[in-house]
């Protein structure tokens, strides 16, 4: 998220923390109030369910029809930086729906899963289809269905105006938006077939981006020891995941032909997962060139919402940049930086003057502490 670089400088310095909550049962109306001291904790993460999840006890709140209620309240959470002789500077920390309550002693406990589970809670009640039309058409309107008055973006990288054909959804609205199958295994995901991800973002807008790569802007610069931003950190590796040749296709469900499929592999000599020079058109080169150390390790990716071999060649592209190498992920204590996001890469000095670029994958703070935690992975094309 944005935030001054004079600010980003200043983390580690900040004298105070501030926060608070605000809830609303329309959407439109919200009433602020209190938290109690070190009671809300809150976790971005990319891989769970919801990008943001949270619980916390709010203060001087009822329960009921015109107070909190599992059924129809919204929660918005904020954390300020306050640096010397300035106002604080404010972050959204996650929009919520409310899914569980509990009786406090100054108010009422709750436990916060992001709009995401709204998304998928509401299946559509009968079997329908969705399209032909363009992204941009069709996500907002799966989006309102659910969640009425709830913006999208599109972030840099993803063309909304890529032509979806059209899908049979029996049940799953979630699946449709992002990357479910069918009863084939074929996927149906408009945001998978952009290359992309959709998720709800800090501020609870529904978002359509591409899948962050280590080539993306480094956002934070963590330096070891300056100041106290990165505390502590381990690290392991694993070859979990691992692809270096990827084969993506359309596979022309609605009566169009089928679509591919485009290769996209790891061509980089100087990288531990090359796969060769052409593993497609002549397999046997690493065999008759001496490269004794190549192995090929193969995925492959159908979508019926692929109409183009462009598209499917993008889509490769994506897949292989997230899936190469060694991954190697860490686990560090920072300075919490409140306009950090899961998906985005920042530049950590693991040994003293040795840096990795890594993706963050999840994060985890309570609102008010001055040091947050972070899990993130890089490759060995990276280290």
């Amino acid at each position: 998220m944005p935030i001054a670089p004079e600010v980003l400088a200043a983390l580690p310095q900040a004298i105070g923390r501030p926060y608070y909550a605000e809830w609303s049962n329309d959407g439109r109306t919200w009433t602020k109030c209190r938290i109690a001291a070190g009671s809300a904790s809150v976790t971005a993460d990319r891989t769970a369910e919801t990008r943001y999840s949270a619980q916390a006890d709010l203060a001087d709140v009822t329960e009921g029809r015109n107070g909190i209620s599992a059924l129809t309240t919204n929660v918005r959470l904020w954390q300020g930086v306050q640096l010397p002789r300035r106002d604080p500077v404010w972050f959204p920390a996650g929009r919520y729906s409310v899914t569980r309550t509990s009786r406090t002693a100054g108010g009422v406990g709750v436990e916060l899963d992001g709009l995401e589970d709204d998304l998928r809670s509401a299946s559509f009640p009968i079997a329908r289809t969705v399209g032909p039309g363009s992204a941009r058409q069709l996500v907002p309107q799966l989006v309102n269905e659910a969640l009425p008055g709830v913006p999208v973006a599109w972030r840099a990288g993803i063309d909304p105006d890529t032509h979806v054909p059209q899908i049979v959804a029996s049940e799953d609205r979630w699946a449709v938006l992002s990357s479910g199958s069918d009863s084939t295994g074929t996927s149906t995901g408009i945001a998978a077939a952009l290359a992309g991800e959709i998720w709800a973002d800090a501020r609870g807008v529904i978002t359509v981006g591409p899948v962050p790569t280590l080539d993306d802007p480094v956002v934070w610069t963590i330096a070891r020891g300056i100041g106290g931003a990165l505390i502590r950190p381990t690290s392991e590796t694993t070859r979990e995941g691992v692809a270096n040749v990827w084969a993506v296709s359309g596979d022309g469900g609605d009566g169009s032909p089928a679509v591919g499929p485009a290769y996209a592999w790891d061509d980089d000599p100087n990288s531990p997962t090359y796969a060769g020079p052409d593993p497609i058109g002549d397999p046997l080169a690493p065999q008759r060139l001496g490269l004794n150390g190549v192995r090929v390790r193969v995925q492959r990716y159908s979508s019926s919402v692929i109409t183009s071999y462009g598209q499917a060649a993008q889509v490769a592209r994506a897949k292989l940049a997230d899936s190469l190498g060694v991954q190697a992920s860490l686990s560090f204590t920072s300075a919490c930086n409140p306009a950090l996001e899961a998906g985005d890469v920042v530049a950590v000095e693991v040994d003293p003057r040795v840096w990795h670029r890594h993706i963050i994958d999840a994060l985890s703070y309570t609102l008010g502490a001055a040091s947050m935690s972070c899990k993130t992975r890089t490759t060995s094309r990276r280290l």
